[in-house]
């Protein structure tokens, strides 16, 4: 399932929900359909600025979560590893952040779900 963040400040962003629900519940915000303000923009990109830092600082977190996640199924551990995803949390944030911005700049408001 994909969600579409909407601003009159840019151009529409979509990522796939389990992505974007890592990011709103951050924010605690719901996925299926939301808003996050004008008066909620500071806070929400400042927030979203410490999750890009942290995810840089901590790059491997989120390859090893995945890892684990793979191998420890109902059939049982298996010794394969999975590749590493070249795409961290931190890039998968950004589009949002840079939206969000903009949005902030412009006193717009960020729509999704509607």
């Amino acid at each position: 399932m994909l969600v579409t963040f909407k601003s009159k400040a840019s151009s529409e962003v979509i990522m796939f929900e389990h992505d974007a629900k890592r990011i709103l519940d951050l924010l605690n915000k719901d996925v299926k359909i939301g808003v996050i303000t004008a008066e909620e923009g500071a806070a929400a990109i400042a927030r979203l600025e410490q999750e890009t830092s942290e995810s840089r600082a901590h790059p491997a977190s989120d390859s090893v979560q995945h890892d684990i996640a793979a191998h420890h199924n109902a059939g049982g551990d298996d010794t394969g590893h999975e590749p590493v995803q070249t795409v961290n949390f931190a890039s998968r944030i950004h589009p949002l952040l840079e939206m969000l911005r903009e949005a902030h700049k412009h006193n717009n408001d960020v729509l999704w779900g509607v």
